[in-house]
């Protein structure tokens, strides 16, 4: 089953360092911030246990509720690997993850506040870390709110809810884990329905129509992220063949991960470049201009419509030797 996944690919954060620990100071987007008061979760690192490699990660809202516990195989950003549980604000489970080299993979759990399961999906095993346009998964079962079965062993009809678990915002049948026939839903942030035709949980036709009777069809998953034509690594590799080391960092062997964030434009233009995690400014100033002289990236989309999107990058400044 193919929805949108976040453009958000790596985070960028500042940290305040604890002993055997890190702390950073998060907003809901993604962004990180310098200081507690302004942050809607803060999240610590700490050192693997005894005979592991993975940190341990644990997020918390302000209010000191758990919010994330899992482990990662860097410290920043997170690669998450293995089981990883969501928190709701009350405290009761909202979601057991499991990770494989930072993507989701096999058994996955979802749940309604009033702690009963609420969705079980299955995500097939990715090994590229760049799958991140799509994600592929099977809807195994499906109850509401109260117990009853709406979807059993992959068959049934699934009704999924918003955030708040108020309003029906997207339903149709399931067969064999995967969309089949009539889908329709409502998307309230972009003022539109949508309706769409899946065969053997492919999609073969949507329509969206905004609150103004604007209609678009599409025939590619309802939500796409942007990406540069050829995938990160084209991108990456831009970066290798354009980067000019500054004089003074390089004579004083100074290096360091920048960390941007800049919006793709519904064109595909580069803008709005920040510097979330600085190194100096020189070397900030040079992964600003490589990403502003990059060409156009392919913009994301929803339900056909391109938009703008926010999006975050590290880039490695290290010397080797010749």
């Amino acid at each position: 089953m193919k929805f949108y996944l976040t453009a958000i690919l790596f985070l960028a954060s500042f940290a305040v360092f604890a002993q055997k620990q890190n702390v950073y100071f998060l907003k809901d987007d993604g962004r990180y911030v310098t200081n507690r008061d302004s942050a809607d979760f803060i999240r610590i690192v700490r050192e693997p246990d005894s005979a592991s490699t993975l940190y341990n990660i644990f997020e918390f809202y302000p209010n000191g509720t758990k919010k994330l516990v899992g482990k990662s195989s860097r410290i920043d950003p997170p690669k998450f690997e293995g089981p990883c549980v969501v928190y709701f604000k009350n405290g009761a489970r909202k979601a057991l993850f499991n990770y494989k080299n930072n993507l989701l993979s096999g058994a996955q759990y979802e749940y309604y506040p009033n702690g009963k399961i609420y969705i079980a999906k299955t995500y097939p095993e990715v090994k590229s870390e760049e799958y991140r346009e799509t994600e592929d998964y099977l809807i195994t079962d499906e109850l509401d709110s109260l117990g009853a079965v709406l979807v059993k062993d992959g068959n049934g009809y699934y009704k999924g809810f918003d955030d708040k678990f108020k309003k029906v915002i997207d339903e149709g049948p399931i067969k064999d884990g995967k969309p089949e026939g009539q889908w329709k839903g409502t998307d309230e942030g972009m003022h539109l329905r949508f309706f769409e035709n899946y065969s053997n949980g492919e999609l073969v036709l949507g329509i969206s129509v905004t609150d103004k009777g604007d209609t678009v069809k599409y025939t590619k998953a309802r939500g796409t992220e942007p990406h540069y034509k050829g995938g990160l690594t084209s991108f990456y590799s831009y970066i290798s063949n354009s980067v000019k080391y500054p004089d003074y960092e390089k004579e004083h062997n100074i290096h360091g991960k920048v960390i941007l964030s800049f919006i793709v434009e519904k064109d595909g233009a580069i803008t709005d470049i920040k510097v979330l995690s600085p190194v100096t400014v020189n070397i900030d100033n040079e992964a600003i201009r490589v990403l502003h002289e990059s060409r156009k990236w392919i913009p994301g989309t929803f339900y056909g419509r391109p938009i703008r999107t926010q999006y975050t990058i590290p880039m490695d400044f290290s010397l080797t030797e010749e």
